[in-house]
């Protein structure tokens, strides 16, 4: 009897993930797509890959505006620009992170999209070294423009940790589940810095619950591109309203 009750159970829980994941990565991506105010977004990759090609991190982000006012606006926002991987830059980051070290220009690991590594990679130390930090990754979009402004494609992820990768045994760091919250954060940190003159979403690849990256890190997601439309005068701006939110 009790062995009919298990498989009956897992039966029912079987159904039960079966549906939820239909759901999240079927329905709700479909039933949610949206992107009046920047449709040229909808036709962009949506996930980053590693060298081998693997999906990475998702595309959470994109900004508007050339890459002197990415400079300025990140600058303001007491974000820097990391080093490019090479063997001094790839020994200051160890010593970072083994001897707890500040290492605020500490290079970002490439990931590809539109078939090439990153344009540029920003970042900002948390407790004075590489083992934590907040970065984004940004990608020139090739032919396309707002409002006559060139537009990068990122993807914004926390470091919580550094260690081995689930999927082999090389070093690198875990980024923290919630992906939303550090777009959410470098939005934050640009508004704050008065750099963000117009702000919306669009959707970007869609609902992900419990999904892992190229390395195995878990992550979830509302799927969404936050769109930020930054100063061209490095001058201050009041905070804009989110427009045309769902």
């Amino acid at each position: 009897m009790w062995l009919a009750v298990v498989a009956l159970a897992a039966v029912v829980a079987g159904i039960a993930v079966a549906l939820t994941l239909l759901v999240t990565h079927v329905m709700a991506p479909m039933l949610l797509r949206h992107s009046d105010h920047f449709p040229a977004l909808a036709n962009v990759p949506k996930v980053t890959k590693n060298a081998k090609g693997a999906d990475a991190d998702p595309v959470n982000v994109a900004v508007v505006g050339s890459d002197s006012d990415i400079v300025r606006a990140l600058r303001a926002a007491h974000w820097t620009q990391a080093d490019a991987v090479t063997r001094a830059s790839s020994i200051g980051i160890a010593k970072s992170v083994l001897f707890n070290r500040p290492d605020s220009t500490a290079p970002v690991s490439p990931l590809f999209l539109f078939g090439r590594q990153q344009d540029l990679a920003w970042e900002r130390e948390v407790n004075g070294s590489a083992r934590q930090r907040h970065h984004v990754r940004l990608w020139r979009a090739a032919n396309i423009v707002y409002n006559g402004r060139p537009v990068w494609i990122g993807d914004a992820t926390y470091d919580l940790k550094a260690g081995i990768s689930h999927r082999g045994f090389h070093p690198t760091h875990h980024i923290a589940p919630d992906i939303d919250q550090e777009r959410d954060t470098l939005t934050a940190n640009l508004i704050g810095a008065g750099r963000v003159l117009a702000r919306f979403h669009v959707t970007g690849m869609g609902i992900r619950v419990n999904a892992r990256n190229a390395e195995g890190d878990r992550y979830d997601t509302d799927g969404e591109i936050q769109v930020l439309v930054l100063s061209q005068d490095d001058a201050r701006h009041p905070s804009p309203p989110e427009e045309g939110d769902p």
